[in-house]
């Protein structure tokens, strides 16, 4: 069949939303209409070079929509469920998916081919070439051809538009709080970043009785919103959030400290080091360029602390678990996710919804894939 997508040529380039040609699902997989799909850094880093990927290359990885067909072998979903995408790879019966560690299943290295996961070939070509997929799903397209495995389904009464945002940005963000952080009731929190993950590390923090919550932002427009979405306490940077929390504190600091800038950086792990108590966890769950960094960090303090530092992917949840009791969550109105969607975008768009992520205005702009310019 033929759809289009939005395609990165090569890096710097920006995005080209064109029309491709899409083969029919084979063993295993699924054909989905897809409604909605969130604009993130991750994405944004394809195109910046710093996420390591093939090319040409579909990108979008957080999304969600309708199943049109299935190919052979097809038990998890059928035609016209409602499916979230898990966006990390999940073969879902090697040992690491069997034991319930989807995030980290055994054939995540095959994530940077963006080809099909179990046969390593495309389904999707443009100008004659083989697309890849980010995260194996494409989601910046109106259609895409993926395998069940990364198919979630969930309630028909759910907005997608709102669904696909527990895809990536709120599973990581309350994840790396409830999952990875090992968040006591009263512990103090603080949350470094507030976008589309720091949100929803604010909201899980709120919801698993932190007495105080902290977050740290060089954006006054989001630190208004880290005190909406539960924050007690707010700083532009660590000069001034370091003080603040110590005082508020009286010196004890924060438990547990949940990284979610938009690129990880070597040189700001002293400093939030400095701002974790004594045998505090930092979480680390924004991605930073591949490759080693430099790093300088008081080895001395975090031995003499028992400071923790752990990284943290996907929530470190199992999606086929997490999702629906996100949104379980959602229906019962202990999360927020509606005023998460700061503005809406045709596909046509995407490089001007691409413009807004990097200068700051959107808390998670969404690409409403099926609207027509």
């Amino acid at each position: 069949m033929q759809t289009q997508a939005a395609v990165l040529w090569e890096r710097g380039a920006g995005w080209s939303v064109e029309d491709i040609e899409l083969a029919a699902p084979l063993q295993g997989e699924v054909l989905v209409r897809i409604e909605a799909t969130g604009l993130c850094h991750s994405d944004a880093g394809l195109d910046k070079g710093t996420l390591p990927s093939a090319l040409p290359i579909i990108g979008g990885h957080e999304g969600a929509g309708v199943v049109e067909a299935v190919g052979p072998g097809v038990t998890r979903v059928a035609v016209g469920d409602h499916v979230v995408f898990s966006s990390v790879p999940s073969c879902g019966f090697c040992p690491s998916c069997a034991s319930g560690f989807q995030n980290q299943c055994d054939r995540l290295g095959v994530m940077g081919s963006g080809m099909q996961l179990f046969d390593q070939r495309s389904r999707h070509v443009a100008r004659g070439q083989d697309l890849a997929l980010m995260c194996l799903l494409g989601t910046f397209a109106r259609h895409s051809v993926i395998s069940e495995a990364q198919c979630v389904r969930i309630d028909d009464d759910i907005p997608l538009d709102r669904a696909s945002l527990v895809s990536c940005a709120v599973i990581t963000g309350w994840g790396a709080v409830t999952h990875a952080s090992g968040i006591e009731p009263g512990d103090d929190v603080l949350v470094v970043g507030v976008g589309g993950v720091g949100v929803n590390a604010i909201q899980a923090a709120r919801f698993a009785g932190a007495r105080r919550i902290f977050a740290i932002d060089p954006l006054a427009s989001k630190r208004e919103l880290a005190l909406s979405f539960g924050a007690t306490h707010v700083a532009e940077n660590f000069d001034t959030g370091y003080p603040m929390v110590k005082a508020t504190t009286n010196g004890r600091l924060c438990q547990r400290v949940i990284v979610t800038m938009d690129v990880a950086r070597g040189d700001a792990l002293q400093p939030i080091l400095r701002m974790t108590g004594r045998r505090g966890r930092i979480v680390l769950c924004s991605l930073a360029a591949a490759g080693p960094q430099p790093l300088q960090l008081n080895l001395f303090d975090l031995t003499m602390r028992e400071k923790q530092i752990v990284g943290s992917l996907s929530g470190s949840a199992n999606p086929n678990i997490e999702i629906p009791k996100l949104l379980g969550l959602y229906r019962d109105g202990h999360l927020d996710l509606d005023s998460q969607i700061s503005a809406r975008y045709p596909l046509s768009a995407i490089n001007e919804g691409f413009a807004d992520l990097r200068n700051g205005a959107n808390l998670r702009g969404v690409i409403a894939c099926q609207e027509q310019t």
